[in-house]
């Protein structure tokens, strides 16, 4: 209880200090000159880092590496792209050559070290720290000293994860090339994306990510570093209370997505929108907003805890708060 009082009286200082070094990197963007983005690698070959990966492929022109430890991820990848691309040729967006073009510059591998030439890096992998830290411990070693580091995470500070690039002595200014770029799902359709700077971020690498990610189409918008960024910590509440209703009895699924879809005008309820996110990922991200703030206020509800234990996570197992 001591220490959970001690915490809460030192956040608020914390955050001044977040905010404060946001501000500085902020003002120091309209000095920074951003580099030209030629060659984008990206890590994990699932529907986010596909989507990145198309997604700069089709708008920004670039070639893309993307990188999966498994061989059948990226098979399902790629399938998936030519699906997205084929689809987007029906309905004309794109004409065939465009999308031959496009899927042209993909190239998978399972293969990390195939990011040796890179000009950017942006990881989509899971929401697990260690696992982060371990592959931006690698890509301090094997990408180029010029090499933009990013992270797709949506909770994880940025100021650890650029921390892990240190480990080797001869990549002392590795932790200055970290970033985030967090792209919305799904990515070849929402426009937003995230981008959060740590402490160690130089102000070059903010925008040349900035720019990097209108060159792709999207618009950004800047975050400090802190637990669950602009856009979790707002959107996660707002799902685990909508979750929390449904445990409590105040509504049922469909009244409580039907009268946020019909009552203000959103394109998905919260319990669609949390099987569409995954809530294996809504719980990870509540956690660490619970930790991390040290509110109750972020608890992750009982049900939403019980349904990952159940394995039932939304639209990729088949069954959330709805079947697919």
């Amino acid at each position: 209880m001591l220490a959970s009082r001690s915490f809460r009286a030192l956040s608020p200082r914390w955050t001044c200090m977040q905010c404060r070094s946001f501000s500085t990197t902020k003002r120091s963007l309209a000095e920074a000159q951003a580099a030209q983005i030629k060659k984008l690698g990206v890590i994990g070959g699932g529907q986010m880092g596909l989507g990145i990966a198309l997604t700069a492929s089709r708008m920004a022109k670039v070639p893309v590496t993307v990188c999966d430890n498994s061989q059948k991820s990226l098979d399902k990848g790629m399938a998936f792209a030519d699906k997205l691309l084929s689809k987007d040729v029906g309905k004309e967006k794109i004409s065939q050559s465009d999308a031959d073009a496009a899927r042209g510059r993909l190239t998978p591998t399972t293969k990390m070290d195939d990011l040796g030439d890179v000009d950017m890096v942006i990881e989509a992998v899971p929401e697990i720290a260690d696992l982060k830290k371990s592959i931006f411990g690698s890509l301090a070693k094997i990408c180029p000293p010029h090499a933009i580091l990013a992270t797709n995470t949506s909770s994880i500070s940025i100021t650890l994860i650029a921390r892990a690039t240190t480990d080797d002595s001869t990549n002392l200014d590795a932790p200055s090339r970290v970033i985030s770029t967090h792209f919305m799902n799904p990515v070849p359709v929402q426009k937003g994306v995230e981008i959060i700077t740590g402490l160690q971020t130089s102000p070059q690498t903010l925008a040349t990510a900035v720019e990097f990610c209108k060159q792709m189409g999207k618009i950004p918008s800047q975050s400090a570093d802190s637990p669950g960024f602009l856009a979790n910590r707002i959107l996660m509440p707002y799902i685990n209370e909508a979750i929390i209703c449904l445990e409590t009895g105040v509504g049922a699924e469909k009244d409580i997505d039907d009268i946020m879809r019909n009552g203000t005008n959103v394109p998905m309820g919260p319990l669609q929108l949390a099987d569409f996110i995954g809530l294996d990922t809504c719980l990870s991200i509540m956690e660490v907003l619970h930790t991390q703030l040290g509110d109750s206020k972020y608890r992750p509800s009982v049900r939403l805890r019980q349904m990952v234990d159940a394995g039932w996570l939304g639209k990729k197992s088949g069954k959330g708060f709805y079947n697919y």
